[in-house]
């Protein structure tokens, strides 16, 4: 008998995608509308179940937020900074984290996004859900930082241990995953992992590897930290045994794995020498363990990368092969000269990562992890609802237009094995050949 496939849910909003930083930002949404464009053009779409995600509500921002962050995120517009300079310092929003049009509503997506896919891995109702615009891993409780306002990620894992009582973070963006840790630094129900770019006063400046968590989560907090220059082997000479130890250690209920991008090679902020089969061996050896997993985006500023990465990882996850030659979309040209879905990695940052170095790190985070006698046990209560979503009396809708949302729509959605010829198909006969997006 065949294996059964994994179920990937998928969620996208094209809305995410059309939101600017401004004018010489290096953070581009428009990065996620290249790869499902991409996602689309190979035809992976047929093999995923689609969602448009809920735009998260402040009470579910405020399960990790402070209300008042909360409040002036839902407040502040570009022509309101003049009026509120002494709280843009106080959350820390200015040339990193600018105010922007449609703010509040780009953040309420990705985490939808990103709480949505926790809902339906609860609920075993997938095995694999993806949200590449996810991972915005730098927000803090009451402050933005890293070009991150809202943390999708820890909002994701507290939904995660509703049902699970461990949940497994790991951070493979080049950027210590800093606001994860730091929200769970002192619990033993959630394991962060952090593979990143430090030293040199590299951003945050935090993950060292004496950096093991406090009180319950001592030793619960595993950074893995690399000089310039690391390279497939050099990256996966740690991954793969550190994850494998882990694993066998905490043996968690869920996993969320933070692809951020700009560990590839060539990022405009990056100096990382990953190529792009390199990021995605870190997705497919995590897929191997069978584990419910929460793949997210993150990082990444060299747009056409980000694509590639983003869309090559999908169809690993799906067990897809995908041909090198990329198909024609409305963003082809982004992709010259090759068009190639792996083109040639162009080593410039020497590897600063001594065979040495690579050694001792790893001695000590394996010494830390024989520190965990055993997989931490916590009596489960009654499970709290799923994230919080208002009631509305559709009644009290002026507009006969608005009764339903958007998402209220979406909530049926059309999988691979549910495509029908087109509306004139009454029987929804399947076997007919589909016509592609």
């Amino acid at each position: 008998m065949a294996p059964r496939k994994d179920r990937v849910s998928y969620f996208f909003d094209a809305d995410v995608g059309s939101v600017y930083y401004g004018p010489n930002h290096p953070m581009k949404p428009h990065r996620l509308c290249m790869a499902h464009s991409l996602i689309l053009g190979y035809g992976l779409h047929e093999k995923l179940e689609v969602y448009r995600p809920h735009k998260a509500y402040p009470q579910e921002f405020a399960q990790f937020h402070s209300t008042d962050y909360v409040e002036f995120l839902h407040r502040i517009t570009p022509e309101m900074t003049d009026y509120y300079k002494d709280q843009l310092v106080r959350y820390n929003m200015g040339e990193d984290c600018p105010v922007f049009d449609g703010l509040i509503d780009f953040c309420k997506i990705y985490t939808g996004g990103t709480i949505d896919g926790a809902v339906r891995l609860n609920h075993g109702l997938c095995d694999i859900a993806i949200n590449w615009s996810g991972g915005l891993h730098h927000a803090k409780k009451q402050e933005a930082s890293g070009f991150c306002y809202i943390n999708d990620l820890v909002l994701g894992i507290l939904e995660l241990l509703k049902y699970h009582a461990r949940v497994l973070y790991i951070d493979i963006d080049i950027h210590h995953g800093d606001g994860v840790e730091e929200a769970f630094y002192m619990t033993d129900r959630v394991m962060t992992v952090s593979f990143h770019k430090y030293g040199d006063y590299f951003f945050p400046g935090t993950g060292d590897v004496k950096d093991i968590g406090e009180r319950d989560g001592k030793f619960y907090a595993v950074n893995v930290p690399f000089k310039d220059g690391i390279d497939d082997a050099g990256f996966h000479k740690l991954f793969k045994p550190v994850m494998t130890k882990v694993m066998e250690i905490f043996q968690p209920g869920a996993v969320v794995l933070q692809c951020g991008a700009d560990s590839l090679a060539g990022d405009r902020l990056g100096c990382f020498n990953l190529s792009i089969d390199g990021h995605a061996e870190c997705v497919k050896f995590m897929k191997k363990f069978a584990v419910p997993l929460l793949v997210t985006g993150g990082g990444g500023y060299t747009k056409q990368n980000v694509a590639r990465a983003w869309t090559y990882e999908t169809a690993v996850l799906l067990d897809a092969q995908l041909p090198n030659e990329l198909p024609v979309t409305e963003y082809y040209e982004y992709f010259r000269p090759d068009y190639l879905l792996k083109p040639p990695v162009n080593t410039l940052i020497d590897n600063g990562n001594a065979k040495s170095y690579l050694q001792a790190i790893k001695n000590t985070i394996m010494e830390n992890l024989r520190a965990i006698v055993h997989a931490p046990s916590v009596q489960m209560h009654e499970v709290p609802p799923d994230s919080y979503i208002p009631e509305v009396d559709q009644d009290d809708l002026t507009s006969p237009d608005e009764r339903f949302s958007q998402f209220q729509k979406d909530k049926m959605v059309a999988r691979d094995d549910e495509y029908y010829e087109d509306e004139y198909d009454q029987d929804h006969d399947t076997e007919e050949p589909r016509r592609h997006a």
